[in-house]
């Protein structure tokens, strides 16, 4: 017949989750900008500003994802398909990657360069665009109400963190090669202990910040270390959730050793989350720690 598909590539049809979820993010960040600074009727620190646009998000990715679902099961997904998507996937996590190198990069700047900079800034103290420079030559170390802060000690909280995530990269390789096998307990079980161990992590987080010595805003230390960790933390809450979704689809019968395609690329993004952290903690946690001193976070000497 003259309608039959004679090809393995699948046309998408027309689709207002696209458009819908521009007008969402806009909504999102217009919120932002008036929860930060205040934006037509709009008060500065109004939480609720950012409730449309976020709660829009949700409901256009959930729609979005759901259409995608079922194109799967229609039978739209065939394996020249299953391909592209995987290329998707890896393009998806290498911007990922550049985004936290653009942290690393500044991270390494300061590390390197702080003396350097600071010292070109006091011979031009009259300009008030250098003036801010001068907390450079404190790096890391800065002073807080007459004290000396001190970076974290890395074997502490940020160590059981990342025994955390190691632990975690190794259960979902178990749920992985399970669900490939057919062993649908063994899925289930090893993506349920890495959902447990994804959330752990961020609750250790959340009680290190609470013990930091140091703030966002007091040095370029602080501004450098809660960026990095801070952003990645984000990506462990949403690598988290898609573990959450994944095994709910999981249970409910929604994935099989034959495709599976949704939970590979969670296991992915949750390797990629793994590979950042050991990243950030061997230069952002130990080498300041070694290079400029140890102590609890926040003591004075």
């Amino acid at each position: 017949m003259a309608g039959d598909v004679k090809h393995d590539y699948h046309l998408v049809k027309p689709s207002p989750w696209p458009l819908l979820a521009s007008l969402s993010m806009l909504a999102l960040a217009l919120g932002a900008a008036g929860y930060m600074k205040g934006l037509w009727f709009i008060e500065k620190g109004a939480l609720w500003a950012l409730l449309p646009g976020f709660v829009a998000l949700v409901f256009v990715l959930v729609g979005w994802w759901g259409d995608v679902l079922k194109e799967s099961r229609g039978g739209d997904h065939k394996e020249v398909v299953q391909i592209s998507l995987r290329y998707g996937m890896v393009l998806f996590i290498a911007s990922e990657v550049m985004f936290f190198v653009a942290w690393f990069w500044s991270f390494f700047e300061m590390t390197i360069f702080h003396a350097v900079r600071a010292s070109a800034t006091h011979s031009d103290l009259a300009n008030p665009a250098l003036e801010s420079l001068l907390k450079w030559s404190a790096w890391p170390v800065t002073q807080v109400d007459g004290h000396q802060v001190v970076t974290f000690d890395p074997f502490h909280l940020p160590l059981i963190n990342t025994l955390i995530l190691l632990l975690s990269g190794t259960t979902v390789t178990w749920a992985h090669h399970a669900l490939q096998v057919n062993d649908r307990k063994g899925a289930i079980t090893g993506l349920g202990l890495t959902i447990i161990l994804g959330i752990s992590f961020t609750a250790l987080q959340v009680i290190e910040y609470t013990q930091a010595g140091f703030s966002f805003d007091g040095s370029l230390y602080g501004s450098a270390f809660f960026m990095a960790t801070g952003f990645h933390g984000f990506h462990v809450v949403l690598g988290t959730g898609m573990l959450i979704v994944a095994f709910f689809r999981l249970v409910a019968g929604g994935m099989t050793a034959e495709k599976h395609l949704g939970f590979e690329f969670t296991a992915w993004y949750w390797h990629f989350v793994d590979v950042v952290w050991l990243f950030l903690f061997a230069f952002v946690y130990v080498t300041p720690h070694l290079v400029w001193g140890a102590g609890p976070p926040g003591s004075g000497h």
